[in-house]
């Protein structure tokens, strides 16, 4: 789905934030991405997403070279990428059911069509009882489950997720992480950025370690 081959990232003149990185995200894989503060995680995050280019080297999304994308056919593939970011991008005069829905009303689907769609997924998330509210009455956790959903609501083929339980406790990190493996079991490919050793202990998955720019694999 994500390929890599000796991708290199700087901003500017300056030395290289990511270096030699050759690696795929495969179908229906979940696969940890750590490494120290800094390290590049989420500059990665945004090369997969296409938010960046890459100063040298190959990336490929569902068989397409970056570079050769069109820019009428971005929207299309980034459809494919849900993202859920560490702080949250909610839109407060929204309300949670609104928010989630909120990717499908830009496309142009009317309501009747989507309308049990989002109320399924938000009580799969556990917010039924709070899709009529605002995000500024919302806790932390439930904000990044409404996030999740968000990014869950067009069935993506590939879900990205930086540092996810950042701004959560442990047991409902354990829980967020619990939404993302059944995702993952249901097809859906999840990249996690996290420093979280605890969580990733939690679940026996593939580890990208970036440090200083470079990347190691554990399988």
């Amino acid at each position: 789905m994500i390929s890599f081959e000796n991708v290199g990232l700087r901003y500017g003149i300056g030395r290289e934030v990511l270096s030699d990185l050759s690696f795929q995200v495969a179908p229906n894989s979940f696969q940890f991405l750590t490494g120290p503060s800094g390290a590049g995680k989420t500059s990665l995050l945004r090369l997969m997403l296409l938010s960046l280019s890459p100063t040298r080297g190959l990336v490929k999304v569902f068989g397409k070279e970056a570079s050769t994308i069109r820019p009428q056919q971005m929207p299309i593939i980034r459809r494919k990428i849900g993202v859920v970011f560490q702080d949250f991008r909610l839109l407060d005069h929204l309300t949670t059911y609104e928010n989630v829905a909120l990717p499908l009303q830009v496309r142009g689907k009317m309501e009747l069509d989507y309308r049990q769609d989002v109320r399924d997924l938000l009580d799969w998330v556990g917010l039924g009882d709070r899709m009529h509210v605002h995000p500024p009455v919302l806790s932390g956790g439930e904000k990044q489950r409404a996030a999740i959903a968000r990014a869950l609501i067009d069935q993506p083929d590939v879900l990205l997720a930086d540092e996810p339980t950042g701004n959560v406790d442990p047991p409902l990190a354990r829980r967020i992480l619990r939404l993302f493996i059944e995702l993952h079991r249901s097809g859906t490919s999840v990249v996690i950025a996290t420093h979280d050793l605890s969580l990733m202990d939690q679940y026996d998955a593939r580890r990208l370690v970036l440090n200083s720019g470079r990347l190691q694999i554990y399988d």
